[in-house]
C-alpha cells in the first residue's frame, strides 16, 4: 500500500512539473519583477526605398505661391491618406518628381533628410520664404501571419508600432502557438534578414526589434501540439470518411 501510494505522489509531482512547463510556453514574459526597461529608439526612423508612397505637402508665409507646391487630384489620393495631400511614389531609380523642383533623390534617406533637401532648395531658389514641408509615409506596413487569431497586413498610420501591438492587432497568438520562437524577416540592403524572438524573455524590450519596420514580417510558428492534432487528422480522416460512407449505405439500403 506504502509503494501505492508513493506511485501516486511520484506521478501528482510529474504531472504538476508538466502542468507548469506547459504554462510557462504558453504565456509571455515569464517571471518578470517590477522593473524599468529603457527602450532600444535607435535608428526608429525607416530610411525610405523604392516603391514607398509618401505625402509630401508643404505650407509657407504666402498661402497663394504655395499652392503650386499641393497639386491635388482627387482620384490618384489612396485610402490611406487623410489629409488628402499631394502623393509622391519613389520610383524605380530611387527618385520622386517635385513641383518646380525636378528630381529629387529619395531612396537611402530618412524622412527627416528628404525634408530638409527640399526646404532647403525652395529657399535656395527663392520659391518660397519660410517654408515648412510635412512627410508621411502612406505604405507603412507590416504582415502578420501564423498562428495568430487574424493573419492581416496591417497599415499603420501612425507610423511607429512596437510587436506587441501588431499581434495585438492580428487578434494576438493562439495556444498551438511558439511563444519563444517568433520569426522576424526584415528588409535591409536589398536582402532579408531573419530574427528570431523570444516572447517568454524579456530580452524584447530592450531589442532593437521591439519596435517595427516598414514592410517587417512576422510569422508565428505552430508548437508541438497542433503539429502533433493535424498529423493525427490527417491519419484517421480516410477511416473516418470511410465509417460515414457505410453508414450512409446502410441507412439507404
Amino acid at each position: 500500500m506504502n509503494k501505492f501510494y508513493k506511485a501516486i505522489y511520484i506521478l501528482v509531482a510529474v504531472l504538476s512539473f508538466t502542468s507548469c512547463t506547459n504554462l510557462k510556453k504558453a504565456t509571455y514574459f515569464n517571471n518578470i519583477p517590477e522593473t524599468r526597461f529603457q527602450s532600444n529608439l535607435e535608428n526608429l526612423e525607416p530610411v525610405l526605398s523604392e516603391n514607398d508612397l509618401l505625402s509630401i505637402s508643404v505650407s509657407s508665409l504666402n498661402p497663394e505661391a504655395t499652392q503650386v507646391f499641393n497639386p491635388m487630384n482627387s482620384s490618384e489620393i489612396s485610402k490611406y491618406n487623410e489629409n488628402k495631400s499631394p502623393e509622391y511614389l519613389i520610383d524605380e531609380d530611387g527618385f520622386i518628381r517635385f513641383p518646380f523642383l525636378g528630381k529629387i533623390k529619395a531612396a537611402g534617406k530618412t524622412k527627416q533628410d528628404l525634408r530638409e533637401e527640399i526646404t532647403n532648395e525652395l529657399v535656395k531658389r527663392k520659391l518660397l520664404v519660410e517654408p515648412i514641408v510635412f512627410i508621411r509615409y502612406l505604405n507603412f506596413r507590416v504582415s502578420v501571419l501564423g498562428e495568430v487569431s487574424k493573419p492581416s497586413v496591417l497599415f499603420i498610420p501612425s507610423e511607429k508600432v512596437s510587436i506587441l501591438e501588431a499581434l495585438s492587432l492580428a487578434g494576438d497568438l493562439t495556444i498551438y502557438s511558439q511563444r519563444n520562437n517568433l520569426l522576424l524577416i526584415r528588409e535591409e540592403n536589398d536582402a532579408k534578414k531573419l530574427t528570431r524572438i523570444d516572447l517568454t524573455s524579456d530580452d524584447i524590450f530592450t531589442s532593437p526589434n521591439y519596435y517595427l519596420k516598414p514592410n517587417d514580417v512576422i510569422y508565428v510558428q505552430p508548437n508541438k501540439a497542433k503539429v502533433e492534432s493535424t498529423s493525427r487528422l490527417i491519419t484517421w480522416l480516410p477511416v473516418i470518411i470511410s465509417v460515414l460512407s457505410f453508414g450512409i449505405i446502410a441507412i439507404t439500403r
